[in-house]
């Protein structure tokens, strides 16, 4: 009998797994996921969208780094998405790379935060929603939403955060010049999407036509004999399909009690079958709930590469050439579910001239924001929260 998981996956069969699935008759009719057109999108630059308002985006940016707008005032948005390391991931204590985010405190997550930069453009090119597996949709204010109550992420309840805005006095200043209003949670995120939107990237090599000669050659690899084109396409390298390429499993998410913990608590809440057995990252079959969907994540934009390392929705790989190498062997040889590749036979200057092209995706000049310092102050809710008896 063929396996689902062989060496670093579960030991489960397919058919032993929907039969199972069957018998506990949770299959329904099935979310199919987006299909990539034919006629793909052309890569280009990316286009010019209107600038938000200085004075939200200083309101949004400030919100970005304060801690208090989690739970306990552990986490800032920063946290996870560090504008000094492209905005999506972070270091250890040894200045090592994270593969996978901490996330709240009391869990640890299972996936690589993906880069905020550009993200602003995911609604115009993507069919699926944001995140490594489309949960949460494309619109940033609901986005902004999901990661601000997601008790895994911010663990925030709305309301103390509206009420932690009243406390700042620069909070209430800014409420009033941009809304007119004290403050609230739709403003907080209102502000955030603000931020987020400004972190565009527009000066890479590529956009301004300032390509070397090798990454001349590695753009025809790119749109032809290494067929990178297929999935990321057009401005945003990005056709916002779900796809399985084989990325071996990370069985560290599993031997890590908080991360496997974690990782459970969030199959179960979006209601995925048999929570209890699951030893890989289930990707689509999240929203779809169609097993053909296992092991299947949406296409990341390949903007910005050389500062939103590592790479795949679990931190795999550390540096291009491994990526290349990953895709010219034909992506990963364990899962059966991963079909859509096969071995590309580039040769080792092809392979360079392909980095090259990728390399020339990213700004010469990264973005980087400055850190806004904000004191860790708010009256406990206990305080202002009395109920009578």
């Amino acid at each position: 009998m063929r396996t689902l998981y062989k060496n670093r996956y579960l030991l489960l069969s397919v058919t032993g797994t929907l039969a199972a699935v069957f018998s506990l008759g949770v299959v329904t009719q099935a979310q199919e996921p987006p299909v990539a057109s034919e006629a793909r999108p052309q890569i280009g630059p990316l286009p010019s969208k209107k600038a938000p308002d200085p004075a939200l985006v200083a309101m949004g940016q400030r919100l970005f780094f304060d801690t208090r707008i989690s739970g306990d005032g552990g986490v800032s948005c920063a946290t996870c998405h560090d504008p000094q390391q492209g905005f999506g991931k972070q270091f250890d204590a040894d200045g090592q790379i994270k593969r996978l985010s901490d996330a709240y405190p009391g869990t640890r997550y299972f996936r690589n935060a993906p880069t905020l930069i550009n993200v602003r453009y995911k609604e115009d090119f993507a069919d699926t929603g944001w995140g490594w597996d489309g949960r949460m949709g494309a619109n940033l204010n609901d986005v902004m939403r999901d990661q601000l109550t997601e008790s895994t992420i911010m663990n925030m309840d709305m309301r103390i955060m509206h009420e932690r805005m009243k406390q700042d006095p620069v909070y209430v200043e800014m409420c009033k010049e941009n809304f007119d209003s004290d403050c609230s949670s739709g403003m907080a995120r209102r502000a955030l999407v603000a931020f987020v939107e400004t972190l565009v990237s527009t000066n890479a090599p590529f956009d301004g036509g300032k390509l070397s000669g090798s990454a001349r050659r590695g753009q025809n690899l790119f749109q032809g004999k290494a067929r990178c084109i297929e999935c990321h396409n057009g401005p945003y390298f990005s056709d916002g399909v779900p796809h399985n390429t084989g990325v071996p499993e990370d069985l560290e998410i599993f031997r890590d009690p908080l991360r496997h913990l974690t990782y459970r608590a969030v199959i179960h809440t979006h209601g995925v079958p048999k929570m209890e057995i699951w030893r890989r990252d289930v990707g689509y079959f999240l929203v779809s709930k169609n097993y053909a969907d296992v092991g299947k994540f949406v296409t990341p934009t390949l903007r910005e590469l050389k500062s939103t390392a590592p790479y795949m929705h679990n931190g795999l790989f550390t540096t291009l050439t491994e990526v290349v190498d990953f895709y010219d062997q034909g992506g990963g040889q364990e899962d059966p579910l991963a079909t859509e590749l096969s071995p590309l036979g580039l040769s080792r200057k092809e392979k360079a001239d392909l980095v090259a092209f990728l390399e020339s995706l990213s700004s010469a000049s990264p973005i980087v924001v400055e850190k806004v310092a904000i004191p860790l102050e708010y009256e406990p809710i206990d305080n202002w929260l009395h109920v009578e008896n």
